[in-house]
Formats: structure tokens, sequence, C-alpha cells
């Protein structure tokens, strides 16, 4: 897949300006980088399973300064099945996605907003908007709402809690759970009845639940290993339908994991 020329223009121009700010500033003030490699065994996104029997590849590179962030992320199928089974499964970059985003903390509270650019293989793109909010407090609260702006006008809200627990040497457990619903506007996304059929209505339901566990495992000073397992789920009938009928094997629910190598500069 190639990458949108306007996702590396917007990259290279970010990262400029955001290097040349920060060789003026203190040390205290200087830009973050993070470089992440995730290894996994099955692409899930938002419930939906993207990848079959291969192993995925999803490198990113963020980069952030007073508030202001920028992250570069793609997803590499080693063996991407097209669900045709006329062609060869092969390796495929078929996702690369670019985020824009602002985050700002008053006291114990946490708001953000940012914009999504998913370049896609093989469909149209995507691009979202979003807002969170976020309680620095027990379990940790967060909400996320998405909008969908481009060919399938949707919200996606998603509601998430997570609690880190420090273990001996400097080895933290992370522990999350969410679940996300979704409302369409737009009838180009409608429910799916019982025979995995299309309807004229529109798609409105609570949509998907996510567990994961995984471990934070300091190597060094500046790289982490974070060996990590995941669980997504329908929560209604209504997205239990939905997923089945575009999941590879008809499931609903997944069971996927793998591994994080991270970088921090």
């Amino acid at each position: 897949m190639k990458v949108p020329t306007a996702i590396i223009a917007a990259c290279v121009i970010f990262i400029v300006c955001i290097v040349t700010i920060g060789n003026g500033m203190a040390e205290s003030q200087k830009p973050t980088a993070e470089a992440h490699v995730t290894v996994l065994n099955k692409y899930v996104w938002r419930g939906y399973e993207l990848s079959k029997d291969s192993l995925i590849i999803q490198p990113s590179l963020a980069i952030a300064y007073k508030g202001f962030g920028i992250n570069l992320w793609s997803n590499l199928d080693t063996a991407f099945d097209d669900k045709n089974p006329a062609t060869s499964d092969e390796s495929s970059l078929n996702e690369t996605d670019l985020t824009l985003s602002y985050g700002t903390e008053f006291g114990i509270f946490s708001l953000g907003a940012g914009y999504i650019y998913y370049s896609l293989d093989g469909m149209s793109d995507s691009r979202e908007v979003y807002f969170s909010a976020g309680v620095d407090t027990l379990f940790s609260p967060t909400m996320i709402i998405y909008r969908e702006v481009a060919h399938t006008p949707a919200w996606y809200i998603n509601f998430g809690i997570s609690h880190s627990l420090e273990l001996p040497r400097s080895i933290f457990l992370n522990l999350s759970a969410s679940a996300g619903y979704y409302y369409s506007d737009d009838g180009s996304f409608v429910e799916i009845d019982n025979s995995l059929t299309p309807t004229a209505d529109e798609y409105r339901a609570f949509h998907d639940g996510l567990l994961t566990a995984s471990l934070d495992i300091p190597v060094g000073e500046y790289v982490t290993v974070s060996p990590n397992i995941s669980y997504s789920f329908p929560l209604t009938g209504k997205s239990d339908n939905l997923i089945s009928s575009s999941s590879y094997n008809g499931d609903s629910d997944f069971f996927y994991g793998g591994i994080t190598l991270s970088f921090a500069f």
C-alpha cells in the first residue's frame, strides 16, 4: 500500500517544527518521542476481526510537545486473506493511520481532542475526529467520543477503566476493560438480522467489549517489553450479528495476544 503524500508531508512538517522549537528550550521542555513495535497473532479493531491465521506486525512512532502530539501507526499482515479464494495470501501493509492530538489536564481531570486519518488498502480511506475525557482516580475512568466524517457517518463512544499494579523489579501489571457504543445516522451502516442479512435499520447498539492484561517489563533505561493478551466480545445480539457477518469464520468473540517492544527517547 502506498502511503498518501499528505500523511508523509504532515509528519515531516510536524517533526521538523517540533524538533526546531525543542532545540531552543530547556531540557525539561524538550519534545518526547516513543517508538513501538507490536507483534500479534490477530488484528481486532472495535470487535471486528481483520486478519486470519497470520502474524501481525504493528510499528508506530509518536512525538509529543506541550500537549500536542503526532502518531504514525501501520499494520503489516504477513499473510493477508482478502476472502477471495482465487487469490493467494500475501504480505500486505494494508493500513497506515496518522493521528494529530492535543491534551491538557485540570487537576485530576484530563481533556483531549484529535484527528485520525486512516489510509486503507482496498477500500476508501476514512477520517475521524475525537474528544476524550478522563479522571485520575480509582480505576481511571475515561470516555472517548469518535465521529466518522468521511463516507460512513457514525458516532462511536468508548467507555474504559484501567488499573496498574507495581510488581517487584519495577514491573507493572496493567489491567483494562472497555465498552463501545455505535450510533449510525447514515443508511450505509445498518443492522444485520439473525440470518446475517442486511436490513434497512440504522445500526445503533452497544457494540464491543474488550478485556486486556499486559506486563511492562523494563529492559535498561529506555526499552520496555510488554507481553499482552486480550479478549474481544459483542455486547448485544445486534452487535453479535454484525461482527459475525464480517468475520472470517462467523465468530464474534476473539482471544488474541502478542508482545510490544517500546523505545522511549
